[in-house]
């Protein structure tokens, strides 16, 4: 057993039984298991759990044993301080500081399959990009096969967006905010800039969006910057940070965002501040966005968004950079937002009211240039090239629904190879 492993069986929930005790023999649900976090910090976040009556939410972390803990020094590391529960595959010691903080322990040893540890083995030694890689013919790909791949991608994030609308009262505004925080903060901080965002009611941040500084400061003191201010400017931000937690009475919540694996330009710090930027110079964003009647309409709103002047020559608080130069989007960091962000929510908002918005998004998806990943690489070896951005998108959310899941049965390329090659 490795942590790895451990991960991986708690990700896809590979158990004999879900009869969860703790190791002090108090039932366990597992209401949601979480979101495996492949960067630093805990192995799985925003997860739910129920114990003793009590629903709790946060994140859990994953150990071979429970030694590990102390062994990680995870103990006094901010980043563990939301921990809800402690999964374990053995536990070979008590933690004195979950006793005192009611944090429970999970033993998973007597719920996994001792027979799934060769099988894992064994598909990670799969070689193949696809199952299918073998039979694979790219003129095999079904009339329509792209523009159904990406409708199934944005109907299930249409879902989720609904799901939001519910939970933030049908305001269309703070979602919007809620998902571009997530663009902005890539994949390393994506969820967390979200947490940043959800903790912020959106009625706060829409009446300071005249004022950047205030809107920077807001930003950057619930990511636990402001504490000790290291020149003049981070204590005009602490400041305003202050005054607004008494002004409109903010909870202390810190959520702290990650620099681990990033490039400089893509530090919390400035995507943060070229997020408060964002809303400062667009006071009309939503709308504007909803009447977008082309790209160029979408590039328009984020030309001119920038890092404040304090980040020409800054990378991080207090340390100034030998590199001086405005910290702008790039077009394909924008790029990214309309298609992450901006599309999903302009379907969601208009495909009860417009019969003909899925033709029109999938034009703004064609007009849009394919992205680059390793996804998208694999599908060029097997000779399958992307011209515009539905077509690549199609393909990743094909690759990640159905080849690496196996779901051949249920895919229309694999479909289209085995009635070719039986004759059926």
């Amino acid at each position: 057993m490795n942590e790895k492993l451990l991960q991986y069986l708690w990700n896809f929930r590979v158990f004999t039984n879900f009869n969860f005790k703790d190791t002090e023999g108090n039932s366990v649900e597992i209401i949601d298991f979480g979101r495996w976090n492949t960067d630093s910090g805990p192995d799985f976040l925003m997860a739910q759990i129920k114990i003793n009556n009590v629903t709790l939410a946060g994140n859990i972390e994953l150990h071979v044993r429970s030694s590990d803990w102390i062994f990680h020094q995870h103990t006094k590391n901010p980043n563990y301080d939301n921990i809800i529960l402690h999964v374990v595959f053995q536990n070979d010691t008590d933690i004195d500081e979950f006793k005192l903080k009611n944090i429970p322990t999970l033993e998973l040893i007597h719920h996994i399959d001792q027979n799934v540890f060769g099988k894992y083995e064994k598909l990670l030694q799969e070689s193949q990009f696809i199952a299918c890689e073998d039979l694979f013919d790219a003129k095999k790909i079904p009339v329509h096969f792209f523009e159904e791949s990406l409708l199934k991608k944005l109907e299930e994030k249409s879902l989720e967006i609904e799901k939001d609308l519910l939970r933030f009262k049908n305001n269309y505004e703070a979602i919007l905010f809620h998902s571009l925080s997530y663009s902005f903060g890539l994949k390393v901080n994506a969820q967390i800039f979200k947490q940043i965002a959800e903790s912020i009611d959106f009625t706060v941040f829409n009446k300071i969006r005249q004022n950047k500084t205030q809107l920077e400061a807001l930003l950057f003191g619930i990511s636990g910057w402001l504490e000790k201010p290291e020149d003049p400017q981070m204590q005009i931000w602490k400041r305003e940070f202050d005054f607004l937690k008494a002004k409109f009475e903010l909870p202390a919540v810190i959520i702290r965002p990650k620099f681990l694996r990033l490039r400089p330009p893509n530090f919390p710090t400035l995507r943060l501040s070229q997020l408060a930027d964002l809303y400062h110079q667009q006071q009309n964003l939503f709308s504007k966005i909803m009447e977008a009647k082309n790209t160029d309409d979408f590039f328009f709103i984020f030309k001119d968004v920038k890092a404040s002047e304090y980040w020409d020559n800054h990378f991080n608080f207090g340390k100034i950079s030998t590199v001086d130069q405005t910290k702008v989007l790039t077009k394909d960091f924008i790029e990214l937002i309309i298609l992450n962000t901006i599309l999903p929510i302009k379907y969601t908002y208009h495909k009860y009211q417009n019969e003909e918005i899925a033709d029109e998004i999938l034009d703004f998806y064609k007009e849009l240039h394919s992205e680059k990943n390793a996804i998208l690489d694999g599908w060029k070896n097997l000779s399958l090239k992307t011209k515009n951005a539905m077509q690549s998108q199609s393909l990743i959310y094909h690759y990640k629904n159905y080849c690496t899941q196996k779901n051949c049965l249920n895919c229309s390329i694999g479909f289209k190879i085995l009635k070719e090659n039986n004759h059926v």
